[in-house]
């Protein structure tokens, strides 16, 4: 269903399954940018 694991995150940000500290860890842990992650929070 998803390409990557950004997708993924970015369509479970949009239904409020994760929020941003929830994001923050993914970046933290290597698995999305932070320029990723600015732009999911930015395009919601």
């Amino acid at each position: 269903m998803f390409k990557n694991d950004y997708e993924r995150l970015a369509y479970y940000y949009e239904k409020g399954w994760a929020k941003e500290p929830q994001l923050r860890q993914y970046v933290q842990f290597g698995v999305i940018t932070n320029d990723e992650l600015e732009a999911i929070i930015n395009n919601n």
